[in-house]
């Protein structure tokens, strides 16, 4: 197994997609996620059916959706800080051994018939607050499970593995719900659970682990998303997700009280229906290295986004089974063309020290999308109808779409987020306590004034690197009698994260450096000087003055 630090650039990729299932130690993990997806997708498929006996009305249907995709908004970034900061494998271990608990509680209470609405909305929210702290620590695997050229076809196979799961599990959930209901369906659920847990057990975390002492939780949420603020590449994949995912929400919302209700059929052709969207997206995610080879990332999402639109109109007025067969393929098609390209250009833009924050981040993106977007068109649907709803789910994505098509994925496709090796920096006598601080550094640069304006341009990059990596302030100087002389300084909020900033710096980061320091213009390389907060002791006042 080797491990990864970086990503290679956006169109880099393995020789076919299914490269990566040569890596013993990513085939097995590979496989017992593929396991326990498809007990995911059967617990969804049987909530949604037994809601749609409980309580047919399309806001509490469109509730289950939301209540498996919401607590993503709100626990992803936590969780993605604390996957950072301790050991992902046993973080892993304790979001699944949640998850059985929950998919046991659901189980009993069906068998026994005790379930009720809010009940069944209340264990589906419990396993969605286990997959989103999951999440963001498993995600953030990949990169240390494969060598560099090979994380677009392990990112594209995860995609995969999530389709050939929506393809098998609805499909065995619709017969299973056939013939004994939904409750045996839970069973298989908790039985996933088991297996991915086993592997994990089994598994040992190559997270990579610096020498200095870990980040505190506040700490590592507050640097995550410092790094985020100052990284325009991450910026354009989550605009670009939000105006995706809130357009296609409504197809998971709305699709098991379409076939229920307006088809008037039963959970075989629900199961079929997403059975013909997973093939398509199979289909769809072999196909991608190939189109990612000719296309662009931009140009993959813009066709996806349009083959989306398209599905939600044919799902919003086709009412005969076979058709719409046809349309969820395309619906398929659609979706991990755009997911898989979305997260590799998420997994690309961020270097191994905040990768489970930049990941979770991206997937509360998406959750928080999905559910917003399935609750407001849910409560369209309940005023008017689902073809209203689908409809203006279409109208609202053309528009976010024309608007976040602004933002390019190619813009920032090059960049290197390796580790880079930076020489010590002096500082002054005496190594400084670790909480000591805040930390100034001034680093000072002789300039020709006739390259100013192009040096403060460069100097633009560097301010965006220290920030990003931890300083709380920077500021460019010149001085007023020497126009040649800048003062460039930051702060860092202690000498701990002062030692951390400089662990975190990528290849692309230190080039931000090197173009700013080849202005320098002195016989001696840029001062750098490092200096500790002090304050001065308050003056007391006598007690009589006080009187």
């Amino acid at each position: 197994m080797t491990g990864s630090a970086g990503a290679p650039d956006a169109g880099q990729t393995s020789t076919t997609a299914l490269t990566p299932l040569k890596n013993r130690v990513f085939r097995t993990i590979w496989i017992a996620n593929l396991v326990s997806n498809v007990g995911t997708w059967m617990q969804d498929v049987g909530a949604g059916w037994l809601m749609t006996t409980l309580a047919p009305d399309p806001f509490m249907v469109s509730l289950i959706q939301v209540s498996v995709v919401l607590p993503a908004f709100f626990l992803t970034l936590p969780a993605g800080a604390l996957a950072d900061i301790v050991d992902r494998r046993l973080f892993i271990l304790t979001a699944i051994a949640w998850m059985a608990l929950m998919a046991t509680g659901i189980t009993l209470m069906t068998f026994t018939g005790t379930i009720t609405p809010w009940s069944l909305i209340a264990f589906t929210l419990g396993l969605g607050m286990g997959s989103a702290m999951m999440m963001p620590a498993f995600t953030s695997l990949i990169p240390d499970l494969v060598p560099r050229d090979q994380l677009i076809g392990a990112v594209t196979l995860n995609g995969i593995s999530q389709n050939i799961t929506r393809a098998l599990g609805p499909a065995i959930a619709g017969g299973i719900i056939a013939l004994a209901g939904p409750a045996p369906v839970f069973l298989l659920n908790v039985l996933s659970f088991i297996a991915i847990f086993i592997v994990m057990l089994r598994y040992r975390s190559m997270q990579p682990r610096s020498t200095l002492p870990s980040e505190r939780f506040v700490g590592a949420l507050r640097t995550g998303l410092a790094f985020v603020r100052q990284s325009p590449e991450l910026q354009t994949v989550i605009v670009r997700a939000l105006a995706f995912f809130s357009m296609m929400s409504g197809l998971f919302a709305f699709l098991p009280l379409i076939v229920r209700v307006e088809v008037e059929a039963g959970p075989q052709v629900y199961g079929l229906l997403l059975t013909c969207m997973g093939t398509g997206a199979v289909c769809m995610g072999l196909a991608l290295p190939t189109l990612r080879s000719r296309l662009s990332s931009d140009a993959i999402v813009t066709a996806g986004t349009i083959a989306g639109a398209l599905v939600l109109l044919g799902l919003a007025n086709v009412r005969v089974i076979w058709p719409l067969a046809g349309i969820m393929v395309v619906g398929g098609a659609a979706w991990i063309s755009v997911v898989s390209t979305l997260q590799v250009e998420a997994q690309l833009s961020l270097p191994a020290w905040v990768r489970a924050r930049g990941m979770a981040l991206y997937i509360a993106t998406f959750m928080g999308s999905m559910a917003v977007g399935s609750a407001t068109w849910g409560r369209v649907a309940s005023a008017t109808s689902t073809t209203t709803a689908l409809t203006a789910a279409v109208v609202t994505g053309a528009v976010l779409g024309l608007i976040a098509s602004r933002w390019r994925l190619t813009a920032h496709s090059r960049a290197d987020h390796t580790l880079a090796e930076i020489a010590d920096e002096p500082a002054a006598s005496g190594e400084p306590e670790a909480h000591e601080g805040p930390v100034m550094v001034n680093i000072e640069y002789c300039i020709d004034p006739d390259e100013a304006r192009a040096f403060e341009a460069a100097m633009r990059d560097v301010r965006r690197m220290r920030l990003r990596n931890g300083s709380i302030a920077w500021g460019l100087f010149q001085d007023v009698r020497e126009p040649g002389r800048y003062i460039e300084y930051f702060i860092d909020p202690t000498w701990l994260e002062h030692l951390r900033r400089r662990e975190r710096v990528t290849v692309e980061e230190a080039d931000f450096n090197r173009v700013a320091r080849a202005f320098h213009r002195g016989e001696t390389p840029p001062r750098v000087q490092h200096f500790l907060a002090r304050s001065a002791p308050k003056r007391r006042r006598p007690w009589f003055e006080r009187q």
